[in-house]
């Protein structure tokens, strides 16, 4: 009877630890996932509204946090690795939402600005971006950080590439090879 109190008083502490240190959160999944990914995966830090998607390699994760303040932190950690480098996708339609019809788009949009300073941005078409992350389901991993955002068209997708070789280099690289032919 002691060892079963001793047992269920060290899975209690357990959880209270899990629970105080953070252990098991989006922030963990986020620090696992990036060594693992490369060039070709995809993280995108959504809004409230994004479905759940059914491939089986995209992995949804609810963050319950702000999205400017999960996107400061995928951009920290993608910075941090040494081995990639987002490719950051936007959605065309974030430009026009009025903000009549979603208040506080205007200052969303100021302040993704300001996160997204210096970074490499492609703005498309939303559809688009969903071709091109469906596609790249199907073969690489994508991890979706839902937050509680409630604007529209205001998901930022991260695709990864090779944080060390760059377009220009493979382009220099595919020259030589035909040269060598």
């Amino acid at each position: 009877m002691l060892q079963v109190h001793k047992s269920i008083k060290i899975i209690v502490l357990a959880l209270v630890i899990v629970s105080v240190c953070g252990c098991g959160t989006w922030q963990n999944r986020l620090n696992e996932v990036v060594p693992e990914y490369g060039h070709r995966n995809w993280i995108v830090v959504a809004d409230s509204a994004y479905p759940k998607q059914s491939a089986p390699g995209i992995e949804t994760i609810a963050t319950g946090k702000g999205q400017l303040e999960v996107l400061d932190v995928v951009l920290e950690a993608i910075a941090d690795a040494p081995h990639v480098r987002a490719i950051v996708m936007l959605d065309a339609e974030l430009a026009s939402v009025p903000e009549a019809d979603a208040p506080g788009v205007t200052a969303y949009r100021n302040a993704l600005k300001k996160s997204l300073k210096g970074k490499d941005v492609k703005v498309m078409p939303h559809e688009d971006i969903i071709a091109e992350l469906d596609k790249g389901s199907e073969m690489f991993n994508v991890l979706l950080l839902k937050t509680d955002l409630t604007i529209p068209y205001t998901s930022v997708f991260l695709q990864l590439d090779c944080g060390y070789w760059s377009a220009e280099k493979e382009k220099n690289l595919r020259q030589a090879l035909k040269r060598r032919k």
